[in-house]
């Protein structure tokens, strides 16, 4: 290898882009596994949608990278050209690319359609019926579902749970304290503002702490309001937690934005999650990404 071949290749290096040909080789395709904490509604939905969860066991690999919000699976898998990750579908941005699983594309036409298999319920629960709540809660919540707090679940990328009437409340006061999944609080920020300026007397306090401990908060009376993005269990609902189903939404499988992947299939992705797939050579992917490197040959 001449100077020239050889400099080029360490500003390559430098970089982070791989250059094929020109006597640079060396290809990382390792794939990185990104998953969520335990507890998380978006993973306990993931899992069990794709077998990747068997017989009440969780098998996600050892080796994923594990991420305590959607924000910061988003942010990895942008910062990782190996990288695949899932999130809610009202949170994807253009940082990373969603790709289509067995075929069909991640979009809340495919979901509404039943087309999109990875798809689940967000949930808004109340300890006990939603009758029996404080009168302020019981209209924050006939808000969510009315026709208005419908079309901003529709303006924010999701499919709607009800036609929805239209919303009669105003006037009241009071704070409420809504806790659980990181995956529901976007929609649930953008109805909380929209509710607070029809009640400009009311502070709702938005706290993301996962689908799980917004359950537990919710049971112990420290919040009014869970948000889960998953089915509740059966313990759950024997402890008299009530889900009502606020929106529709997928789970988009999400890569870099280099990779030139074009579609898994739903059996790749529980493998490439259980760990039975660890290079993207074994599926149609070809991530050029900031993770990669370039073998610089000594002269």
């Amino acid at each position: 290898m001449n100077v020239g071949t050889r400099l080029t290749c360490m500003m390559l290096t430098l970089a982070g882009i791989v250059l094929l040909g020109a006597g640079c080789a060396g290809k990382n395709t390792a794939i990185t596994v990104i998953s969520r904490e335990d507890g998380s509604g978006t993973r306990s939905a993931f899992v069990e949608l794709l077998g990747i969860a068997a017989d009440g066991v969780d098998r996600t690999t050892e080796l994923a990278e594990i991420s305590n919000s959607t924000s910061v699976v988003l942010q990895s898998v942008a910062d990782n050209g190996n990288a695949i990750g899932y999130i809610s579908l009202g949170s994807l941005s253009d940082v990373v690319k969603a790709v289509p699983v067995d075929g069909v594309a991640p979009t809340a036409e495919n979901v509404q359609a039943g087309l999109y298999s990875v798809s689940r319920p967000f949930n808004v629960v109340t300890r006990g019926p939603v009758e029996t709540a404080s009168p302020l809660v019981a209209d924050f919540l006939a808000f969510v579902l009315s026709e208005d707090g419908q079309k901003i679940v529709e303006e924010k990328g999701y499919v709607r749970a009800t036609g929805g009437a239209d919303y009669q409340g105003g006037g009241l006061t009071g704070t409420i304290v809504v806790a659980g999944s990181t995956s529901v609080a976007p929609v649930m920020e953008a109805l909380a503002d929209r509710y607070k300026e029809l009640n400009q007397g009311v502070v709702i306090e938005i706290q993301q702490t996962g689908s799980s401990a917004g359950m537990t908060s919710t049971l112990e009376g420290a919040s009014h309001i869970g948000m889960a993005s998953r089915e509740l269990s059966s313990r759950e609902l024997e402890q008299g937690l009530v889900p009502t189903v606020l929106a529709l939404d997928g789970i988009a499988i999400i890569v870099n934005r280099q990779n030139g992947l074009e579609g898994l299939s739903s059996a790749q992705v529980r493998d490439i999650y259980t760990g039975a797939i660890q290079d993207w050579s074994e599926t149609q992917g070809q991530p050029v990404g900031q993770e990669q490197t370039v073998a610089v040959p000594a002269e």
